[in-house]
């Protein structure tokens, strides 16, 4: 139990390196010389960001596979595995996005921060061990939480973007991102991540209603949980359907990003955790 916690507490302290990185990156963006490219500016400590968010997501790799070897089960039961797994994926998939999409590099000062909030709330609370449930012995689990793994990261870099367009709002912020594109083209890049999260979201509602047809001999039970993923759904395509259809702010289509991504935050790690008809999945 003490390994496992030691390798959470350099996961995070990783993260917090890259998050330092993120903002001096970004100062240097906003300090820069009359003439100098971001690119002369800022590289090298983009490359910072990206060796520490990685070296984060490889300690808590490890952190998770020492846990996994002395409780018998992956990380998919009680709150505290649950965080540890989400700031790995959240950590993985905006780290490989961050490397494949240069334009994304500048939210790391938007994102890694919020990835703070499951991480300090992790350290607050007690390390113990739940036996997996005999119902998580199922392949369509895998497909399930990997989905929704995907769902929330691409909520996540939504959301990071659409920070952007919210800081910009502030004359001294909007020196530190005038070398990123316009807010039309942010906010159209946050919203094909939405799309994206969209698909993932609806495959995630689709394999959990299959396992849970397996698991429990029905494909839906309007439990807590459930009834709350399903409105997420609806509020995820409302928000797309209001972007794309009507003519919607930027400022507007960036609200209706930040809504989204605190539903789907509230859905993962209050309701199944806190409600008193919890999900059955994790009981």
């Amino acid at each position: 139990m003490f390994v496992e916690v030691l390798w959470l507490w350099a996961g995070l302290a990783a993260y917090a390196i890259a998050t330092y990185y993120a903002f001096r990156s970004v100062a240097q963006y906003r300090d820069a010389a009359t003439g100098m490219t971001s690119e002369i500016v800022s590289h090298s400590g983009e490359k910072r960001v990206l060796f520490f968010m990685m070296a984060g997501v490889v300690l808590l790799t490890i952190c998770m596979i020492v846990r996994w070897l002395r409780i018998d089960h992956g990380p998919f039961v009680d709150l505290f595995e649950l965080l540890i797994s989400q700031l790995w994926s959240l950590g993985l998939i905006y780290a490989v996005s961050y490397w494949r999409f240069p334009l994304l590099r500048p939210t790391a000062v938007i994102v890694l921060p919020m990835l703070w909030i499951p991480g300090l709330w992790v350290l607050t609370l007690e390390v113990s061990s739940i036996p997996n449930p005999p119902t998580y012995f199922n392949d369509w689990k895998w497909a399930h939480v990997g989905f929704g793994k995907f769902f929330l990261a691409f909520c996540l870099i939504g959301t990071g973007l659409a920070g952007v367009i919210f800081a910009r709002m502030h004359p001294y912020f909007a020196r530190s991102f005038q070398f990123m594109p316009t807010d039309k083209v942010l906010d159209n890049y946050a919203w094909r991540f939405m799309l994206l999260a969209l698909v993932f979201e609806s495959l995630m509602l689709i394999a959990g209603a299959v396992w849970a047809q397996d698991a429990w001999g029905r494909y839906w039970a309007w439990d807590a949980l459930e009834t709350s993923a399903f409105l997420n759904w609806l509020l995820l395509g409302a928000a797309i359907h209001a972007r794309f259809t009507y003519n919607i702010s930027v400022r507007t289509g960036a609200i209706l990003i930040v809504l989204v991504f605190v539903f789907a935050f509230i859905t993962y790690f209050g309701i199944p955790f806190y409600s008193g008809a919890a999900h059955k999945g994790v009981i």
